[in-house]
């Protein structure tokens, strides 16, 4: 299942413009490529976390050069698949094989950021809360082996956007929407709507 960019940019805590400029500079391209709009995998959206949480602390600039690092010392696997660290401006890499690399700096104690707190909440470089990965609101949730990692109603198959337009389209109310999916509560009806919400917040209107 692929993810539009506005939902992309919501789980993420990337903006669609830095999404484009990633995409453009060659520094976070989505697997499937050629589609347009482009739609970005649920690997991908670990990978710009990854890098949304590195620009948190360093440069966009020096985290390019740790990407390119990565290509010249062979480490072609998806970027979802390592664990970076910082340390005094300068980032690392644990391969696979559990080895250490300094990619632009000098060598020393690096901290490696792995996924478990890559997916908690966070500030961005910009000092913008990042949403939790797993749980982007309470009763929401993403997991991988459901319907390829959409959010859906935690608990539930029910995608959160199949619930908020029934609600926001004006035709129904909530008692409605427990008649329609009995295991959907109240607070979870808002928080797909909240969600919902932000989501479209990030889209960026069509020309006229």
């Amino acid at each position: 299942m692929g993810f539009p960019e506005d939902l992309t940019s919501a789980l993420t805590g990337a903006s669609v413009y830095q999404l484009r400029e990633w995409r453009n500079k060659g520094l976070l391209i989505p697997e499937v490529r050629r589609l347009r709009p482009p739609l970005y995998s649920f690997r991908d959206l670990v990978a710009v976390r990854a890098v949304v949480f590195l620009r948190s602390q360093v440069s966009l600039q020096r985290i390019g050069k740790a990407f390119k690092a990565l290509k010249e010392l062979d480490l072609t696997d998806h970027p979802s698949r390592y664990a970076f660290g910082v340390h005094d401006k300068d980032i690392s890499v644990e391969t696979a094989d559990g080895d250490i690399i300094d990619l632009i700096g000098k060598k020393g104690q690096h901290n490696l950021f792995r996924l478990d707190q890559i997916f908690r909440p966070f500030e961005n470089f910009k000092g913008n809360e990042v949403v939790d990965f797993e749980h982007p609101r309470p009763n929401l949730e993403l997991n991988h082996g459901r319907l390829g990692g959409w959010p859906t109603i935690t608990g539930t198959r029910v995608p959160y956007q199949n619930v908020a337009n029934l609600l926001t389209g004006g035709d129904y109310s909530v008692k409605d929407i427990e008649a329609f999916y009995p295991s959907v509560s109240v607070d979870a009806v808002d928080d797909a709507v909240s969600f919902h919400e932000q989501v479209k917040s990030l889209r960026e209107p069509m020309p006229a």
